[in-house]
């Protein structure tokens, strides 16, 4: 059945998702990838009898990878002498000596000398240039993504009249798509005499990374009315796209495609679907096509192990992991930084310090992507000492290495640290961003350094050109709120050069919570209600400062309105690793199977810290959590996971609990003065921050 593409030509999503507005519908029987289960129908696409004949390349893999064989080996860099007598006798000649040079330059990978040699030809013009040097510097551009040397070398083209066949007119368009000039390429396209599939792909790829999805698609339409065919590269991409979209209905189609001719099983196609199925919400099907795969490669491997992560399948994706290791499938910088990024969502050290020696192991001990996941990891589970262990071993790092360590040591309360490797980073000429300076105004905020802090502030768009955001703004907000400047806050907020956000307006109503200043707060929080009516976290902290202040009728009203709007309080847990076992307790818990011992701990340490002036503190209410019963308010999830921690770990050993709620003020007293009794070093992390227990001190000096 023959169906017309142009009719879908100037498709909107809206109208793509209505299976309804397609009046030719056909369904595809796909009894041998989908062993007799229906699992999508196609819609829309133009066959015809000749395109089902079986690919003739079919035997042919299209990557070296795909035949078992090793790719062929990178040139060495290599020193490349520029003869002198070129330079000095370059005038009105054929140029082979110069031409051979910038070409070795480039095969060498030394992109930048082949560009600079290069202006010799722009400064005297003239010379006869042959279609491989121009190759040669295309691929330096691309290999820079060079916008600059892009321009270069396309207006010397033009310039001195080079004629462009078909090959060229290619290679300049992959050159303007991979330094990123889509409008330029888009020109370049429509001006084209004629075009061939590379053409078509080339194009089409660069819009989907770009991510003109819709666009994307009108043009591969209106490819398959020309050449009434497409390739497995094609199709990757098409699919991309649907992902992109997040429309499961379009990328079902094209998978119908694939199968239908015969390139379902591609390594590319495979790899494409599973990252599609993922991003749409179906795990299952990407687990499907995985399963399906004649040849797990390490890309599948890694697309399905992302899909898991993706969808909060922490667990599932480490088990994927193991299989992939137990199966003898080459991992690579990707996999572990994965890996170690999972393993940050399961607070589980161990497995990432298994990951990180098999990242040794394997070879990939100086890729910069997975140490900055591992220096990201270990600052945020407290590891913060092998986290610059690992920080100062790499041999090169990025300004996403330097925001990890620097965030980490914000988070730690290690303001001084924080800014001192700030400094050091801005030494080196590693220019700073906005998660930069987020880390370390952070850092600043978390450990009183006022002063410090606002001449960083200060010197974003002075020194910097980087325009202050909203969360910059909230940094300081926090930290002239750790001062008791609340008026100082407000004005800052006033003076902001764009609408006060949320963010703004709940630094300065925990500014409020900590200082008690009750008129402020209900401003703040007021100012909240308008932004975020149900975000519970907002009345929560409003009822802490009625609480505290002993305003009963005020605390009761903000209970009623939470029921109003039916807001009930959540109760969140904490937990403990302990031999490579979490173990998860919530607040009065009775679970666990050494209950008993762990109640009969917790009143044994609230029994001594009492002896050093500690009473528990019944305003004080756990934020987003539920506490109506006594029980609960007297068993916090902390305590129990910290009593669970000294009855089952050596004295001489620190303990680290993890936990998804902001601490309570009573819970901060209490371990405060049960890491004095104990002469344990207990480190929490809560919802904001870390926090260091040391001879009845925190790191965040009470103030969080």
């Amino acid at each position: 059945m023959e169906v017309p593409l142009l009719r879908f030509q100037s498709l909107t999503p809206d109208q793509i998702q209505n299976h309804n507005n397609c009046s030719f519908p056909f369904l595809f029987s796909m009894s041998k990838c989908l062993k007799q289960r229906i699992l999508f129908s196609g819609y829309g696409f133009s066959f015809n009898k000749t395109k089902w004949k079986k690919n003739p390349f079919w035997e042919i893999k299209c990557c070296s990878l795909d035949q078992g064989l090793q790719p062929r080996p990178k040139p060495k860099p290599a020193k490349v002498d520029i003869d002198v007598s070129v330079r000095n006798n370059f005038v009105r000649r054929p140029s082979v000596g110069l031409c051979s040079q910038i070409e070795k330059l480039v095969l060498f990978g030394r992109y930048r000398e082949a560009l600079d040699l290069f202006e010799i030809f722009e400064i005297e013009g003239g010379f006869d240039v042959g279609i491989s040097t121009y190759d040669a510097l295309v691929n330096a551009c691309i290999g820079l993504r060079s916008v600059r040397g892009a321009k270069r070398v396309f207006n010397y083209m033009i310039d001195n009249g080079f004629e462009f066949d078909q090959y060229m007119r290619n290679r300049v368009l992959i050159m303007h798509v991979k330094c990123g000039m889509m409008i330029d390429a888009r020109r370049l396209f429509d001006e084209m005499p004629e075009r061939n599939l590379v053409s078509w792909n080339t194009i089409i790829s660069g819009l989907v990374d770009v991510g003109d999805f819709m666009e994307a698609f009108r043009l591969f339409l209106n490819m398959w009315e020309e050449f009434s065919d497409a390739g497995s590269f094609t199709f990757a991409v098409m699919i991309r796209a649907s992902a992109g979209l997040e429309l499961i209905s379009i990328g079902r189609q094209l998978h119908a495609c694939t199968l239908k001719m015969d390139i379902g099983d591609d390594i590319f196609v495979s790899c494409a679907l599973i990252d599609m199925y993922s991003k749409c919400g179906s795990i299952e099907d990407a687990r499907f096509v995985f399963e399906e795969m004649p040849e797990k490669t390490t890309v599948g491997w890694n697309t399905i192990i992302a899909g898991y992560a993706l969808h909060g399948y922490s667990e599932e994706a480490l088990d994927m992991y193991y299989e992939m290791r137990d199966s003898g499938v080459k991992m690579d910088h990707f996999t572990f930084s994965m890996i170690v990024r999972i393993c940050a969502r399961l607070a589980s050290v161990e497995h990432a310090k298994q990951a990180h020696a098999a990242l040794i192991r394997h070879g990939f001990g100086s890729d910069i992507v997975a140490n900055t996941a591992l220096v990201d990891f270990y600052s945020k589970w407290g590891r913060i000492e092998d986290a610059r262990h690992v920080f100062d071993k790499m041999t090169s790092k990025n300004v996403i290495s330097w925001n990890a360590l620097i965030g980490g040591y914000g988070n730690h309360g290690r303001g001084s640290e924080a800014v001192e490797l700030f400094e050091q980073m801005l030494q080196e000429r590693m220019n700073p961003n906005h998660v930069t300076f987020l880390a370390v105004l952070s850092a600043c905020s978390h450990s009183g350094l006022s002063e410090r802090g606002w001449e960083i502030f200060q010197s974003m768009g002075r020194d910097n050109r980087i325009k202050p955001r909203a969360m910059h703004y909230a940094c300081m907000i926090e930290l002239l709120g750790r001062e008791g400047l609340l008026d100082e806050a407000l004005a800052l907020i006033r003076v902001a050069p764009f609408k006060p956000t949320a963010n703004m307006w709940a630094a300065l109503l925990t500014a409020c919570r900590v200082n008690e200043n009750f008129e402020l707060g209900k401003f703040a929080a007021e100012k909240l209600y308008g932004m975020e009516p149900d975000k519970l976290n907002n009345y929560v902290v409003l009822l802490n400062i009625y609480n505290s202040a002993g305003n009963l009728k005020e605390a009761a009203d903000v209970v009623h309105t939470l029921k109003r709007k039916g807001l009930r309080m959540r109760p969140v847990c904490s937990w403990i690793e302990v031999k490579r076992r979490p173990h998860v307790f919530l607040s009065g818990d009775n679970r666990h199977p050494q209950r008993k011992e762990i109640y009969q701990k917790v009143d044994k340490l609230m029994l001594e810290i009492s002896k050093y002036g500690y009473v528990p503190n019944q305003k004080t209410l756990l934020p987003d959590v539920d506490e109506q019963e006594e029980r609960v308010r007297l068993y916090h999830s902390e305590k129990l996971a910290i009593a669970f921690g000294l009855i089952s770990t050596p004295y001489w050993s620190p303990l680290q609990i993890v936990q998804g709620h902001r601490i309570c003020g009573d819970c901060h007293e209490a371990i405060k003065l049960i890491a004095r009794v104990t002469g344990r070093e207990i480190v929490i992390r809560d919802a904001g921050r870390f926090h260091h227990f040391k001879h009845g001190h925190c790191s965040c000096e009470d103030y969080w």
